[in-house]
């Protein structure tokens, strides 16, 4: 098979895909109605083994991987590994990747990296996310049958395998940086996202941030979970630009969240802000709890970049109204849009997954 054959299949996935925003003009337009209509029963009732995962979530993912997957995305991402690609050695190499289950299918950009690169997929998915990747991947082999032989799931122990991309917490990342020390290896630990914020954001900006904060309930590694403030910012515009995402406590377990966190805090007489969503705590940790964000004041710009700079290594992205204070920073709204080349822990998959075959 091809590259151009491996990318033409993802790009045709992500019209697939597409049809799940899309409202189906009648039965004789759905591509792959068999499996479209498995696909939509499991997004209906995947919130049922999994209460974070949500109709309106994994929809979202099934968007946000369909726009990835735009022919002009595809090619503007390829484009750097093109030569080595097109040597085409037969030194094919099985990767085993262990994926987390924080939000629906987060393990997806690794497994198109494994395929489009030319070796073979081996899936091993969290038990919070086990049915959506191995479903979407029959899609794929409806597409382009040449994949199958490629692709393979399992819920047993890892044998047989080339090389390792693995996702979990930092307790986990010590054990697998241990058990596959011997293996080619990206293991991901925890990573969290910032915002900064410089007191002169408009309420539109402010209701994007939202979306950073609370889309997927805040789960993903792309979610903002920390702010950066300026000394004596006050937070009541912050609060009432949030104030449509009211409606996350008719959610069990956030609702859940935000009590549990309140009580202890109360408890503790730990002094916080409320809007009786959504908990504001400074606090210098980068990781809050569901419910909850963390803010801490900066003094000047270059208090701040030394604050970033001691905790880089945790840090997944920034956002920020103000690009011209942190580069590379995001806009509002955009933390949970990655693109294809927006690689986890900033460490280039489709390069490692090249290089096994040198």
């Amino acid at each position: 098979m091809t590259v151009e054959q491996r990318l033409k299949a993802f790009e045709n996935l992500g019209i697939f895909l597409r049809q799940f925003k899309a409202i189906p003009q009648g039965d004789a337009s759905i591509q792959y109605p068999e499996l479209y209509n498995r696909l939509k029963e499991l997004i209906k009732s995947s919130q049922f083994s999994n209460g974070w995962f949500t109709e309106e979530n994994v929809l979202h993912m099934f968007s946000s991987i369909s726009i990835s997957l735009s022919a002009e995305n595809l090619k503007q991402w390829i484009k750097p590994y093109l030569p080595n690609l097109l040597l085409g050695t037969n030194s094919n190499k099985k990767v085993a990747v262990i994926m987390a289950g924080n939000i629906p299918m987060v393990g997806f950009n690794d497994m198109l990296c494994v395929l489009i690169s030319g070796n073979y997929f081996l899936g091993k998915v969290s038990s919070k996310d086990d049915k959506l990747l191995p479903l979407i991947t029959e899609a794929l082999c409806a597409i382009e049958p040449e994949f199958k032989p490629y692709i393979e799931f399992t819920n047993h122990q890892l044998k047989d395998f080339n090389a390792v991309i693995a996702t979990g917490s930092n307790t986990t990342a010590t054990y697998f940086n241990y058990y596959f020390s011997k293996y080619p290896h990206i293991i991901r630990k925890n990573r969290n996202s910032i915002a900064i914020l410089n007191g002169k954001e408009s309420k539109e900006e402010l209701e994007l941030l939202g979306k950073d904060i609370f889309q997927y309930f805040g789960l993903g590694c792309r979610n903002v979970s920390k702010l950066y403030v300026p000394k004596g910012y006050i937070f009541n515009s912050f609060y009432e630009a949030i104030e449509p995402y009211h409606y996350l406590l008719e959610h069990n377990k956030y609702a859940n969240n935000y009590a549990y966190y309140r009580s202890i805090l109360l408890l503790n007489k730990t002094p916080f802000l409320d809007n009786n969503f959504l908990i504001v705590k400074e606090d210098l940790s980068m990781h809050s709890p569901v419910a909850n964000i963390y803010y801490e004041y900066y003094i000047n710009e270059e208090h701040l970049a030394q604050r970033i700079n001691q905790t880089a290594d945790g840090i997944q992205c920034i956002v920020s109204g103000n690009n011209n204070v942190v580069p590379q920073s995001l806009v509002f709204g955009h933390s949970q849009q990655p693109m294809l080349w927006d690689y986890a822990d900033g460490v280039d998959t489709m390069l490692f997954l090249i290089n096994l075959k040198q």
